[in-house]
């Protein structure tokens, strides 16, 4: 027994992870915790990845399909891929040595909304799960389970899964017991009910998560980081971004669209994100609350200042200095930090319900408003469509932002047709780039294609973006509603893919 391990049961199967993973065979499904570089397990990857090259050394193959919340981190998702371990994943990453394996066909990747990722795990959608690999932060007298720093789809993984390890890392703050609600009202169709949460601070569930003490194989005891996502500082294509933002949701409270201390917000991850955070900071805003996926350090300084009362998320992605800042005033934000399942921080129900505000990034948008999030140049995919999708086709309003030109100006962020569809023209309302705001709401296609190249098209790119334009109006007089130049409407990407420049 140990202050993390009080549970008699449990604490009689702490093993090693070298121990542990002896329960994990080939061709398994596995599921692990993990979202966002928060809350995976540390120990049993690695292993896993070391049992791997030693059975391919034999002349074995063993590989594993790897489910979890969202991506992970270089000493989970890294490590195996470096081994070669996955065959199938799913259903978001953001490591590169993966991001390679999955481009070059040798890994199978299952690009889904994470709302869809745990039901259709029930749904017997992917077949059974064989193993699931939850980090935890201690495990009660009860053996009720103190969620880490994410809750993702541990819930479901321990659910279903038919043998379970469990990681008990002593880094994780033990404080962060309070900071969780686990919904368990979750019911299967034709038996489901509704799920009675109308505000973002309040709570459904359970601080902790269960498990059947019988599943449990081997726990094994790590004391390591998470992987804390460095934030470069605000450039000025993010700070016009977020000015561009925060003056059209002023210009919302001012036309009565929205109360004065808005609706909930949602964020997306990265640099952009933060600046346009960082924005929201600066403004008269006050009273806000967040609905979100993750929990950044630009949140954390919303909630210091005061701009944001409360934050409801599934995850943590702080920077080392944002961990730092949490855990050394881990007692002030207790009450103020919600972390939920995602199936619930992602709940289509309940965004749309709550009317949220919506801001995700976006690799590139075409003339008419549909958005590619996921994929360069129209085949290889980046990370994935991850939540944006659960939440923009719900929003109450949402904007789509990116710098309008990538590669030094090589490649537009605005282009005549996108070259892979994630987000349709119908579901996407503002798009937002360092040049402007294009507002598409009540805008037919042609009136968006407008609005979009004069506002957020790099200058560089309007003459041809609306030459490109008068020429298909011209070319189909019959077909106005949506004009293209079919033979064209690629071209862009194709110039790109044989000069180096669109």
């Amino acid at each position: 027994m140990n202050a993390r391990i009080t549970c008699p049961v449990l604490g009689t199967k702490v093993v090693s992870a070298e121990e542990a993973v002896a329960h994990i065979r080939p061709g398994d499904r596995v599921g692990m915790s993990g979202f966002t570089g928060a809350g995976y397990p540390k120990a049993v990857p690695r292993a896993l990845a070391d049992r791997v090259r030693a059975a391919r050394a034999r002349g074995e193959e063993f590989r594993i399909d790897l489910w979890t919340g969202a991506s992970t981190a270089p000493d989970a998702d890294g490590v195996l891929a470096e081994a070669h371990a996955i065959g199938r994943r799913l259903p978001y990453n953001s490591d590169p040595t993966l991001r390679r394996e999955i481009n070059s066909g040798e890994v199978e990747y299952l690009d889904v909304h994470l709302s869809h990722s745990a039901q259709h795990m029930w749904f017997g959608f992917y077949g059974n799960l064989d193993v699931a690999v939850v980090e935890v932060t201690a495990i009660l007298p009860d053996g009720r389970l103190v969620p880490s720093s994410s809750v993702g789809n541990n819930k479901t993984w321990l659910d279903q899964a038919d043998k379970v390890i469990l990681e008990v890392n002593h880094w994780q703050p033990r404080e962060l017991e309070g900071f969780h609600d686990v919904y368990y009202g979750t019911a299967l169709p034709p038996y489901r009910q509704p799920i009675e949460l109308t505000d973002p601070t309040q709570r459904i569930g359970d601080q902790y998560l269960r498990v059947d003490p019988r599943k449990v194989v081997a726990v094994v005891e790590t004391h390591s980081p998470d992987r804390n996502a460095a934030f470069s500082p605000l450039d000025e294509t993010s700070i016009k971004i977020a000015e561009h933002l925060v003056d059209f949701l002023q210009a919302e409270v001012a036309a009565d669209r929205m109360p004065k201390e808005l609706l909930p917000i949602q964020s997306g991850v990265g640099n952009v994100a933060n600046a346009v955070l960082a924005g929201l900071s600066r403004s008269t805003f006050s009273g806000l609350a967040a609905f979100t996926e993750v929990l950044q350090d630009g949140m954390l300084d919303l909630l210091d200042d005061g701009t944001l009362d409360f934050a409801s998320a599934t995850s943590f992605g702080l920077s080392d200095a944002g961990v730092k800042r949490f855990m050394d005033n881990i007692a002030d934000y207790k009450g103020k930090i919600l972390l939920r399942t995602e199936e619930i921080s992602n709940h289509p129900e309940l965004i749309r319900r709550l009317g949220l505000i919506c801001m995700n990034g976006m690799i590139e948008a075409d003339i008419y408003g549909n958005v590619n999030s996921t994929h360069v140049m129209g085949s290889s995919i980046m990370n994935g469509i991850g939540g944006s999708g659960d939440f923009a086709r719900n929003a109450y309003l949402n904007f789509f932002v990116s710098p309008s030109t990538a590669k030094g100006g090589a490649i537009s962020a605005i282009v005549p047709m996108v070259s892979h569809v994630d987000h349709t023209e119908h579901d996407v309302m503002v798009i937002v780039t360092e040049q402007g705001l294009a507002d598409l709401r009540g805008l037919s296609p042609r009136k968006r294609a407008r609005a979009i190249i004069e506002n957020a098209a790099h200058p560089d790119y309007r003459d041809a973006l609306r030459d490109y334009v008068e020429r298909a109006e011209a070319a189909r007089p019959n077909a106005l509603h949506t004009p293209h130049l079919l033979d064209e409407a690629l071209s862009w990407h194709q110039r790109f893919l044989e000069t180096g420049h669109m």
